[in-house]
């Protein structure tokens, strides 16, 4: 006798069982589907490894626009053998330089790679970059911090007052003015240790590898210094600019200037530019105790233009005079 429970329970399983199946199938077409994307996903961990190339260089090619600077040849080419000049140095000389303005080739060196402190030869630099950066038609407010300088200075600048940029350009560059120099700096970049940073992304730009520049004026020797054959590129640089030219070129200046009197009196430091050296053009002079005297000198005569450098010299005019002479007759000088 069949039991009317067990009739009932089976029929229910049964369509239980019925439910299931479309259950089950669907669970199993879920499955293959994952298992099929499993398959077609690239062999890599991480969310975002998919997107990643096959291959990913170390060290990513530098694009083909930016160009790689290289270091300048201007102040480092040996002249040929037969324009060099025989030049014994008699009194101490750290670093020196003879080199063709126009061209960077060099007639005589001495150590033209050896960075030394180089004092307020900095202003070289300073005036590249002012002029760079500025028009001759601004005016520089003067600050307390332009006016509370040590060292070399202009000295008469007013406190608070806005003054023409040029004049300040001479007094950084004839007298050598510290007090110039903090001036410009701030003027043009706000602050001095902004105006620092681009002198040193210049010295960069130019390629230069042994110029490390730590103030605008150059009173500060730590973290202050260049070599020869880079303040050779420096001077042609100033030398290149008609404005800087004509102010490293002045004996002396008379400008307009807003103070008691109305003018500002200016001289020169260089020792060739008071002697009235034939020919002399340039350009700047420096010294602390860390720098020794240092020059960078350029004169013209006819079609020879020619510059030299001295790095902690015992005795800068005498030094310049004599290379500068033996320049000028071992290019056959012609008046």
């Amino acid at each position: 006798m069949i039991d009317r429970g067990d009739v009932l329970r089976g029929g229910t399983r049964r369509r239980r069982r019925r439910r299931r199946a479309p259950l089950l199938m669907l669970l199993a077409l879920v499955v293959a589907l994952a298992a099929l994307l499993w398959l077609m996903a690239p062999t890599a961990s991480g969310p975002t490894a998919a997107r990643r190339p096959a291959t990913v260089p170390r060290h990513p090619a530098t694009p083909a626009h930016v160009a790689q600077i290289q270091p300048p040849t201007y102040g480092t080419q040996l002249a040929p053998p037969a324009e060099r000049v025989d030049f014994r140095v008699r009194v101490p000389l750290r670093s020196g330089l003879l080199f063709d303005v126009r061209t960077g080739t060099v007639l005589w060196q001495r150590n033209p790679d050896r960075q030394l402190a180089i004092a307020s030869l900095t202003k070289m630099m300073t005036a590249i970059v002012v002029v760079a950066r500025s028009k001759p038609s601004d005016r520089v407010l003067i600050t307390s911090a332009a006016t509370h300088f040590t060292g070399s200075g202009v000295g008469l600048l007013p406190r608070g007052k806005r003054v023409p940029l040029v004049p300040l350009l001479y007094g950084l560059l004839l007298p050598s003015g510290n007090d110039a120099a903090i001036a410009l700096a701030q003027h043009v970049a706000g602050d001095q240790r902004r105006f620092v940073a681009m002198m040193n992304a210049k010295a960069r730009e130019l390629g230069l590898r042994c110029t490390h520049f730590s103030s605008p004026s150059g009173i500060v020797d730590r973290g202050n210094y260049s070599c020869a054959a880079e303040l050779a590129v420096l001077a042609h640089l100033v030398l290149k600019q008609p404005l800087l030219a004509r102010v490293v070129a002045s004996r002396s200046a008379v400008l307009p200037f807003p103070i008691k009197g109305g003018k500002l009196y200016l001289y020169n430091n260089n020792p060739l530019l008071l002697m009235r050296y034939p020919g002399i053009d340039g350009v700047k002079t420096g010294f602390t105790d860390a720098s020794g005297q240092c020059l960078v000198a350029s004169a013209r005569r006819g079609r020879t233009w020619l510059g030299v450098v001295l790095l902690h010299s015992a005795d800068t005019i005498d030094q310049a005079q004599a290379l500068l002479n033996a320049g000028f007759a071992k290019m056959r000088f012609r008046a």
